[in-house]
């Protein structure tokens, strides 16, 4: 594969693949992996089936180093491991590839491209954007990444985003150092978790299209059990979003807005609830300025709530940190 001028060959890639029962498929995604990448780091994430010492026994690449959890921490866990290992070894961009099989290593240049060319600091992929890819797709993982999706964007603030659970991304460096990897999840809500961090630190996040492949892997996310555990996280984050960046690190209308708008609702419905109990009690009907008194301060916190979400879109961070943080030692 050709090396373009927004690729240099100065580029440190670190590639992090997180092995728990996948000695099975773990061989055809390492031999795909591309010239371009300069390490591969195979975390063992507790696998009873021995996925890092099989990797040791048949591979045969010097690029590749087997790290070891002695017990199954998880996802998150694992890529916290090759993350780190990866920052030690000074690694300019570090890409996670599953080792299901389910993503084409070949298209590991694509996805780190907008990195290279300083258009993003994290990328990720997006099997929604191309229609083949959703007819594959099977429906319970259609339907769930669909919900989770419509909630990570208000959680993480990057409406524009799609496919959060994602798990092939590629990430700057420099960008890398900054998260607090300690707190972020360690189980299946990393990639979800990833992206509330990085909104924190207003990171440029991009999708790139790709085409996954379904095979015999059995997913570890189970339907609605997933939807209602992710949807309490996402509910949590979004939260702690909305604390730090519209009273703690910045203050706007939109910050009012977050405030007010959902006082007023409640306050509303809670009088409309109330004056209904009370009529419905006695038999006399609420007079015009009650139902006023009631539907008033609804409308407004409805207004009041919309308006702050229609900023928080156009907030969505635009302006790479990479820029701000200057390109690595490495990089030309």
């Amino acid at each position: 594969m050709r090396l373009t001028e927004e690729h240099p060959r100065s580029a440190h890639i670190g590639v992090v693949i997180p092995c728990h029962r996948e000695r099975s498929n773990i061989l055809s995604v390492l031999a795909d992996i591309p010239d371009e990448v300069t390490h591969i780091y195979c975390v063992d994430d507790g696998c009873p089936e021995g996925t890092g010492r099989f990797i040791e026994d048949q591979v045969d690449d010097p690029r590749i180093t087997v790290l070891y959890n002695e017990e199954n921490l998880g996802v998150g866990g694992a890529m916290k491991s090759g993350y780190c290992a990866a920052l030690r070894d000074g690694m300019d961009i570090v890409v996670k590839v599953d080792g299901d099989g389910q993503m084409d290593p070949k298209e590991i240049p694509r996805l780190v491209a907008p990195i290279t060319a300083d258009m993003a600091d994290y990328a990720k992929g997006n099997r929604f954007y191309r229609l083949t890819g959703i007819r594959s797709m099977p429906v319970v993982r259609l339907i769930g990444n669909t919900a989770l999706s419509f909630i990570s964007k208000l959680s993480t603030g990057y409406w524009q985003l799609f496919d959060p659970n994602n798990g092939f991304t590629a990430i700057d460096a420099r960008v890398l150092e900054l998260l607090p990897l300690e707190r972020i999840s360690n189980g299946y809500f990393f990639e979800s978790d990833m992206l509330f961090r990085l909104n924190t630190l207003r990171a440029v996040v991009l999708d790139v299209p790709m085409q996954a492949r379904y095979g015999n892997e059995h997913s570890g996310l189970r339907l609605p059990r997933t939807v209602l555990t992710f949807g309490l996280r996402h509910a949590i984050n979004f939260f702690k979003r909305l604390f730090y960046n519209y009273l703690l690190r910045g203050f706007s209308v939109a910050s009012v807005e977050w405030v007010l708008g959902p006082v007023l609702f409640i306050a509303g419905v809670y009088v409309g609830l109330t004056e209904w109990f009370d009529s419905t009690l006695t038999g006399v009907a609420a007079t015009s300025g009650t139902v006023m008194l009631a539907a008033l301060p609804v409308i407004i916190g409805v207004q009041m709530m919309l308006s702050a979400v229609h900023f928080d879109i156009n907030n969505e961070p635009t302006v790479p940190l990479r820029r701000l943080l200057g390109k690595h030692a490495h990089w030309d």
